[in-house]
């Protein structure tokens, strides 16, 4: 029954199809019959993974198992608190990525809750309270405005009926539904509109229903099982740590062996090189890194919290910085999610509407003059209509006050609407004029109501007004004007002449290109021999007002944001469940639709086949009328391009692709609980502005990344060169294993992290965003890593050397050489720090910008000082103190490696301004 179009279908037909009746329902035991053939109506859980599995799962990332390596040989080394530390870190690491994934697969539970818990059916003629979980398909169900539609059903009979389903399809208002068969091989759902679907919200009206679909067959449970069966992706910062890994564990290895080799040829003794192997192979591999990525990326979170953004994956943080493209909903995403009204078409005249969202503060302007309702007769006619032919109400939400006084800097009052959201919009509007819709005594009244319905496309109300009676009716223009025999134009009634029609329709029809909902108000005043019994004899002879065009506006700060973009080089795209018309007159506002930027609707994608969607889906910039299974399509495709996908949502139909997408960012306030559960990034101020200031800060963290991963790798290279070039000489050991431990823990700990927390260049958003896959050494970091370790080895080598010779007679002088080899390497790894900080060199930035950098190098120097001339710790770093004339040897020879690749660094800039060779001028697409 699920593959068959339901809506297609008349309800003679489904009701035959589905062996029920219409008044009498399913018998009990029929029902119990086909609830035991199709199940529960609930949403089927995925494969659980035990919370042991979970954890255990931590532990298998290559990284882990190197570590793990490493701690083994610190803990037969004898060093217990290098092993200790290395089991903390792993730890860590394992509790925050099971506490990160154990949230993250709670999307179907939150999904769950959208469904209603209770339905009213009819069975055996019987109308029952029942669980929603016990619905069956040809079951009849009854349903009224706040009802949530407890399973996919086909209406029977719809009276008025509104239902919201923004959280299904993307639409910004209420659908209107009906009972007749519709027309069409491949309908979206979104126009489905005599079905209603699983979990969403009844706004007004009263319908009967058949449940046609229960459980994973409705569409909600189609998401469900998108939810469970969409991969996710894994990051670009888990992939390259993950190549890094690999790297670092065979080039320790092998250089090792190497030492170790050239130490023994040369006549070193077996054991002693052993240990100096094995302890450089624990120094080669900064066990550091993981726990220094962890607490970069915490502290990016506690800054982007501060920006509105929270993170739920770390590594999210970093994988934003290098979108290529973001995926944006539009409402309540690019748009406010607040229908409003902005322009009023009044006899002749189009009038500005100003104020955002539902405050009823604004004003309507003529030509830049403002309008006052008291003295313009037509604009109080029109706003009177708007105000009373409305059943939405505007509410004010007063912050709650703190022992009865206000706190310092406390929230100004909210406004919201109770009721529809286009009568909310009307509302808000004669609000702003000073009127309102809540009657008082002896004042307006409401006699009697005509509500609203698919086929008159009309609403009308009688009202006592001054005494009189009078008609204020609201609908659809074209249906509208079919009742007005009489116009009111220059505060006159007069006949409504087929020309005065035509002129209404064109200025209909241009709001309409302007993708504004375009209502009509008309009235009229009623004699003491009118009845108004019915609407035939209500909506006749009616006059004519005015239009009143709303739409959902885009919020004032996404502009901006979407040239920030572009400058940045990341390109928008909307994808959304609304109409094309408004979705591409949004996108224009917005600038984010190029002159020639596709615009594609949900039937158009439908029939593109993958080929053709790979081909032309890096020059569509507008979906619209999509489904959820078209998102996903959508985010596969340009991952097929190699773009790295943001794609942002609040709706249940935006979390599998939100899953899907490379990082899912959901909205805080707007969103529901599946949206943000299946996200990796939520805003909590819904400002999709607030996505560029989380770029800004992935960028940021990702280059702080590369930042300490210079420096811990150069100055890893730096000693085990120092090792094998001596080795390679038939020198003595320039350093005992306990040195190179104490030089691994003074250098690799609070300066690298001190790195991770550095302030981003100036420049980071005018550049393009790097590629998915880049290779964690690109853009001449391995040469850096290469270059500065090899001057730092050569340097630190030739401090051995020169000391070793001098008073060779001395029984000390080996050990007071490998005190000065330890004491250069310690403080040239310390200066090199400072040149990590920028990308050219270390004039370019200043050094004490960064003053948790400098507390950080000042400690090391103080632990350096404390090993070098505390007796009690000489004997067991084999160290002895050194004279000032040692000093400024060490010092020399540790300050040439940045100094000269600093003046390198200039000179080669200055060259490539001269042959004009570089450019640094902003991205732009």
């Amino acid at each position: 029954m699920s593959q068959k179009k339901w809506y297609q279908m008349s309800v003679d037909e489904t009701l035959q199809l589905l062996e029920t009746d219409s008044g009498q329902g399913l018998t009990q035991a029929e029902a119990e019959k086909r609830r035991a053939a199709v199940g529960d109506n609930v949403l089927a859980e995925g494969k659980k993974i035990s919370p042991v599995t979970l954890f255990l799962n931590q532990f298998k990332d290559f990284m882990v198992l190197v570590l793990m390596g490493a701690t083994l040989i610190s803990g037969l080394l004898g060093e217990y608190l290098d092993a200790i530390t290395i089991i903390a870190i792993i730890l860590m690491n394992g509790v925050l990525g099971f506490i990160q994934e154990f949230r993250a697969e709670r999307s179907l539970q939150a999904l769950k809750e959208l469904s209603a818990p209770t339905a009213k059916v009819i069975r055996d003629g019987n109308l029952l309270h029942l669980a929603a979980v016990e619905l069956v398909p040809g079951d009849i169900v009854l349903l009224e405005s706040g009802d949530r539609v407890p399973a996919d059903v086909r209406w029977l009979a719809a009276n008025g009926l509104y239902v919201e389903e923004s959280a299904l399809t993307g639409e910004s208002v209420p659908v209107s539904k009906m009972e007749e068969r519709l027309v069409g091989e491949e309908l979206p759902v979104g126009d489905q509109r005599n079905l209603g679907f699983k979990g969403t919200l009844i706004t007004r009206g009263t319908a009967r229903g058949v449940v046609i679909r229960t459980g994973m067959e409705t569409e909600m449970g189609k998401i469900a099982d998108l939810i469970q069966n969409t991969e996710e992706m894994q990051t670009p910062l888990q992939y390259r740590l993950e190549q890094l890994g690999k790297i670092l564990i065979l080039v320790a290895l092998g250089l090792t062996v190497m030492v170790v080799v050239a130490g023994l040829t040369h006549g070193q003794p077996a054991y002693g090189m052993f240990l100096a192997g094995v302890t450089l192979a624990v120094a080669a591999i900064p066990e550091g890194l993981p726990a220094i990525v962890t607490i970069a990326l915490a502290m990016g979170v506690q800054r982007m919290i501060k920006r509105k953004a929270i993170v739920r994956k770390l590594p999210s943080v970093e994988t934003l910085g290098c979108a290529s493209v973001i995926c944006s909903d539009k409402t309540g995403t690019l748009t406010q999610n607040k229908m409003t009204v902005t322009h009023i078409w009044l006899g002749g005249r189009l009038l500005e509407v100003t104020g955002e969202g539902y405050e009823p503060k604004g004003e309507i302007v003529y030509e830049g003059k403002k309008l006052d309702a008291a003295r313009e007769p037509m604009l109080d006619r029109f706003l009177k209509v708007a105000a009373y032919c409305n059943n939405a109400r505007l509410v004010e939400i007063r912050p709650q006050e703190s022992k009865g006084k206000k706190a310092k800097g406390e929230e100004a009052a909210t406004w919201n609407i109770n009721g529809d959201p286009t009568e909310g919009a009307l509302v808000v509007l004669s609000a702003k004029a000073g009127i309102l819709n809540s009657s008082e005594p002896g004042e307006t009244e409401r006699i009697k109501e005509f509500p609203f319905d698919s086929e008159r496309k009309r609403m009308s109300v009688v009202v006592s007004d001054s005494g009189g009676r009078v008609i204020y009716t609201k609908g659809a223009p074209d249906m509208l004007i079919e009742r007005c025999n009489y116009v009111l134009w220059d505060n006159k009634v007069i006949p409504f002449t087929n020309t005065m029609k035509q002129k209404v329709l064109a200025a209909n029809e241009g709001m309409a290109k302007s993708a504004l909902r375009v209502l009509g108000m008309a009235y009229r005043e009623l004699k003491s021999a009118d009845s108004c019994q019915s609407e035939e004899d209500a909506e006749k002879n009616l006059v004519f007002i005015g239009l009143a065009g709303m739409i959902d506006p885009p919020r004032k700060e996404v502009r901006e944001a979407i040239h920030k973009c572009k400058k940045a080089g990341i390109r928008t795209v909307m994808i959304t469940g609304d109409h094309q018309t408004t979705a591409e007159a949004i996108a224009k506002q917005l600038g984010m639709l190029p002159a020639n930027g596709l615009v594609v609707n949900g039937a158009q994608l439908s029939s593109m086949s993958d080929q053709q969607l790979d081909k032309s889906v890096e020059q569509i910039y507008v979906y619209a009328r999509v489904s959820p299974e078209h998102k996903l399509r959508i985010v596969k495709a340009l991952q097929k391009k190699g773009h790295v996908v943001a794609m942002t949502g609040d709706g249940v139909n935006d979390a599998p692709a939100i899953k899907a997408a490379d990082i899912g960012i959901s909205m805080g306030i707007t969103g529901t609980d599946v949206s943000k559960e299946a996200s990796a990034l939520i805003l909590s101020d819904d400002n999709f502005a607030t996505i560029v200031a989380a770029i800004e800060e992935g960028r940021g963290i990702y280059e702080n990344i590369r930042k300490f991963i210079r420096y811990l790798l150069a100055s890893n290279v730096g000693e085990i060169l120092t090792m094998f070039l001596a080795m390679m000489a038939g020198l003595p050991l320039p350093l005992v294993p306990i040195q190179i431990l104490w030089v691994n823990l003074v250098t690799d700990g609070l300066p690298a992290m001190a790195l991770g927390v550095d302030q981003a260049e100036k420049d980071l958003m005018q550049q393009k965003p790097r590629p998915a896959r880049e290779n964690i050494f690109a853009r001449r970091l391995g040469w850096k890593i290469i270059s500065r370790g090899v001057l730092i080895g050569l340097c630190t080598l030739a401090a051995f050397w020169l000391t070793l010779r001098q008073n060779p007679g001395d029984p000390g002088h080996l050990m007071k050489a490998q005190t000065v080899t330890f004491a250069t390497l310690v403080m040239a790894q310390l200066i090199h720090v400072f040149d990590c900080r920028s990308s050219r060199s270390i004039f370019h930035r200043n050094p004490l910008q960064n003053k948790y950098l400098v507390l950080s190098v000042l400690s090391s120097i103080v632990l350096l000082l404390g090993v070098v001339y505390i007796e009690a710790l000489q004997p067991i770093f084999k160290t002895v103190s050194l004279n000032f004339a040692d000093w400024v040897l060490v010092l020399i020879m540790a300050s040439i490696p940045t100094f000269l690749m600093g003046l390198g660094s200039i000179m080669s800039g200055r060259s490539n301004k001269k042959g004009a060779r570089y450019t640094s001028r902003p991205i732009t697409r």
